[in-house]
């Protein structure tokens, strides 16, 4: 007897019609307090050997109907491995077309990062003896709010700011942070080395740890896209921005990150700040030399392809990347990584995956290191 289940960490689907493998007709369920879908993660047991025609009817209805195109699904076996499955759009039905060798399998929109995932990750961080925790606050439903700082702390030092996640179905960003602080915290490394002796880090792997835990796609638990928070934030319906945003007044931002992944393109590209009021050459030149350093550190990486630039006084000063930009004036960029494949290098079994995300994660050290004597 066929079942599917989606009552654990980061799962989400609407089960319609489970009676006949062949014809599984399943929707997209929304985030938990606003209209955004597009995330799915989900189990199926009791169907090994059978092929199961999984159909999300609603899928025209998702927040970027377009992520659909050329797009495949993950499964696995052991929520270690993931791989993709054979998937295809038309006629506004997503359908996923696979025979599962084991009576339980998962499938899902992107591989997961769970929330115990990421407990182990400040864990290890904090195991590493150069890295401390701070409980900046607490998310809509209690969850803390965790940021790591890794350096010296002393005034002098390069502020240096990576946050992630602020949609949580993009959970690439955080499989990305993981392999930056593997690289960051690593003693023998010796970019790592040079760079914790000019630069102090202040990481915060996932910036809405609810929507994770929710299976959400793009917002917090209050229903807030956190990536248009940042203007105003309130402790009532965003306070993950509001804490994180109070830190860096205290501290100060010489560079920013903010890590995410893109429904629609299949590149790995960045924006920057061209549209804020303080744009200006220095920046620009900044711009320039972080792309090319990024470019020699990983073939993954490309800057042809992208999201259009803002014209002067016209970027939305409610987005993270372009309010801390504006805010420090300083060198700021949102990167973003595909749910899909990269077309630069494409994986047939894989696509682009956590471990990927990962590696570029452990190549931004260098890129951040080449840029790290400009920065002032």
């Amino acid at each position: 007897m066929l079942k599917i289940s989606s009552q654990f960490d980061g799962g989400a689907v609407t089960v319609k019609d489970l009676s006949n493998p062949a014809d599984i007709r399943l929707a997209i369920r929304g985030d938990n307090a606003s209209d955004f879908a597009q995330w799915f993660y989900f189990r199926l047991q009791g169907a090994a050997y059978q092929n199961c025609v999984m159909h999300f009817e609603n899928a025209a209805d998702a927040a970027y109907p377009s992520g659909w195109e050329d797009y495949q699904a993950v499964a696995s076996y052991d929520r270690q491995n993931w791989f993709r499955v054979p998937t295809r759009y038309e006629n506004g039905v997503l359908t996923i077309d696979h025979t599962p060798l084991s009576n339980s399998v998962y499938y899902a929109y992107f591989e997961p990062y769970s929330h115990e995932q990421h407990l182990n990750l400040l864990g290890d961080a904090q195991g590493s003896g150069l890295c401390q925790i701070e409980d900046l606050g607490s998310t809509v439903q209690g969850r803390d709010i965790n940021l790591l700082t890794i350096g010296n702390q002393v005034e002098s030092d390069l502020k240096i700011w990576i946050i992630a996640r602020q949609h949580p179905g993009e959970t690439m960003a955080e499989w990305f942070v993981e392999g930056f602080l593997a690289r960051l915290l690593d003693p023998q490394d010796p970019t790592a080395r040079a760079l914790l002796d000019r630069a102090t880090f202040y990481v915060v792997p996932n910036m809405n740890p609810d929507g994770s835990v929710l299976g959400n796609l793009r917002t917090n638990a209050a229903g807030a896209n956190l990536n248009r928070e940042w203007l105003e934030p309130s402790i009532e319906k965003s306070p993950e921005v509001y804490f994180v945003r109070e830190k860096m007044e205290a501290v100060g931002v010489d560079l920013f990150l903010d890590i995410h992944g893109d429904e629609g393109l299949p590149f790995v590209f960045v924006a920057g700040t061209e549209g804020v009021p303080n744009y200006n050459e220095r920046t620009a030149a900044l711009e320039a030399q972080f792309k090319t350093a990024l470019l020699a550190a990983s073939p993954d990486f490309q800057d042809e392809h992208g999201y259009p630039k803002d014209a002067p006084g016209e970027a939305n000063l409610n987005m993270a990347t372009a309010w801390v930009g504006n805010r420090f004036n300083c060198l700021a960029f949102t990167l973003e990584m595909p749910f899909k494949d990269n077309l630069n290098l494409p994986d047939d079994d894989f696509g682009w995956n956590g471990q990927r995300s990962l590696r570029l994660g452990e190549a931004m050290v260098s890129a951040v290191w080449n840029v790290s004597d400009m920065l002032r």
